[in-house]
């Protein structure tokens, strides 16, 4: 298949895929696509950044009937994908949106812990076509008969591997015992562990397996033996001079001596871990993504579903347990035909481990001397993060934000140059715009003191 257009897509897909640029498929939506169309049970297995959400999330939305509606004239629930994280949660609510925008009145809801219950609920109770959440969340809403999924005909398990690592087995079995046995079941996972082998025998019909090696990725694995660990990445980050990094540590109390550490040093740092409110995981994945922040320490189980375009830079502070979560790691960077680096530290006594994890996956791990920078400068961040109380419920857009900091001063705007500003993030009640440093605290003000479209809204520095 060489094409989208090779597809028998509604037309709307069709627009949407054209106007976002994509005219080819990758290797597992090329193979998915066909399949799903076709109603069949799927298990899906290729790498993390391989397209796995349009692979299911085309036919998913094909599938649509935007005109069923319940006795109360709402629409009924047809779909629904499960993620193991809210990061990850937002990323395919986003995609499907963005893929779906031509469908009229379509709506897709991130159903998440973390986010106002109340609200959720309402919104359920108006109708929405499409769910994605997460399995404790979706299984309450479910019980609370807030959920109705007597007309859901697709449900789909988006990395199902790490949805089983997490615990959610039980929560996810409950989730799929209530739908309607007539339905498609589509499993994708990165890994093909015997969990899933057995939950796919239980809850899929002949299930078709497509299993795409992909690409491999151009990453160079390397490990150093560091006895202090902390002066070890410094070293390696001024020699390195990352424009992003992820830093992995086994355990919370590492990640969080680690990023204590690079901020005295003088190193734009943020943490992801198990204790964070979701509005401070919210902030720091924003800053990440937009520049603000260049270095992310985090555990394995709260930087799952993360995914970060234009990762330069892996590094293990501790080596991770299992080969699969070395996988998981280093394969966040060397995407999109950029180069990656992932770089472990070690002790003596952890070179066979090392060896062991290097056989596993078969990639060479080789062991060298630890680079020696010519002086441990401050890196801080180019950008900064402002947070604006405003976002797309409030009919703001990207094209208001930036208007309203480059725009001239008797058109209500500050005056700002455009390459002062960098992403801006538009979510249902807020917005994130990233600014460059040395005018953020202007940009703030002006943000403050002006208006944005007209309104005032509450803003503040991330």
């Amino acid at each position: 298949m060489s094409s989208f257009e090779d597809l028998r897509l509604l037309p709307a897909l069709q627009d949407a895929l054209a106007a976002s640029g994509f005219r080819t498929p990758t290797p597992i939506q090329a193979q998915c696509i066909p399949i799903l169309l076709a109603s069949r049970d799927l298990v899906g297995q290729s790498q993390t950044g391989s397209g796995k959400t349009l692979a299911y999330g085309l036919p998913l939305l094909d599938r649509l009937r935007l005109d069923l509606v319940n006795d109360n004239n709402r629409p009924w629930l047809q779909a629904l994908v499960l993620c193991p994280t809210r990061e990850l949660a937002t990323q395919v609510t986003t995609e499907l949106r963005k893929a779906g925008r031509g469908l009229p009145g379509m709506r897709i809801l991130e159903v998440c812990g973390g986010q106002n219950g109340w609200a959720q609920r309402q919104a359920l109770e108006q109708g929405v076509h499409v769910v994605v959440g997460t399995p404790g969340r979706v299984l309450e809403m479910l019980d609370r008969e807030a959920m109705l999924p007597d007309a859901i005909h697709t449900v789909v398990l988006d990395e199902a591997d790490r949805m089983l690592d997490l615990g959610f087995q039980e929560q996810v079995e409950r989730i799929l015992a209530g739908l309607p046995p007539e339905r498609q079941t589509a499993f994708f996972s990165a890994t093909f562990p015997a969990t899933i082998s057995e939950m796919s025998a239980r809850w899929q019909h002949d299930p078709e397996r497509v299993v795409i090696e992909g690409e491999p990725l151009e990453i160079r694995h390397v490990a150093h033996v560091a006895p202090d660990r902390v002066e070890a990445l410094l070293a390696i980050l001024a020699v390195h001079k990352p424009g992003s990094a992820i830093v992995f540590g086994n355990f919370k109390e590492t990640v969080k001596n680690v990023t204590a550490a690079l901020g005295q040093a003088g190193v734009s740092a943020g943490e992801l871990h198990g204790d964070l409110e979701q509005i401070d995981r919210d902030r720091i994945m924003a800053r990440l993504r937009n520049g603000s922040v260049r270095v992310l320490v985090a555990t394995d189980v709260a930087a799952r579903g993360i995914d970060v375009a234009g990762l330069d830079l892996v590094v293990n502070v501790e080596l991770p347990t299992k080969p699969d979560a070395y996988v998981h790691r280093s394969g966040r960077t060397g995407r999109a035909g950029r180069p990656g680096l992932a770089i472990s530290l070690i002790s003596e006594r952890e070179r066979t481990r090392l060896d062991w994890i290097a056989e596993s996956i078969g990639a060479a791990i080789p062991v060298e001397p630890l680079p020696v920078p010519a002086e441990l400068a401050p890196q801080a961040a180019a950008m900064r993060t402002i947070f604006i109380a405003g976002g797309r419920k409030d009919k703001l857009r990207p094209g208001d934000i930036l208007g309203a900091l480059t725009g001239k001063a008797e058109v209500g705007g500050a005056g700002f140059e455009g390459t002062d500003i960098g992403k801006i993030e538009i979510h249902d009640r807020f917005a994130y715009v990233a600014v460059s440093e040395r005018v953020a605290d202007q940009a703030l003000s002006a943000l403050a003191n002006g208006k944005i479209k007209g309104r005032r809204f509450r803003v503040e520095a991330v």
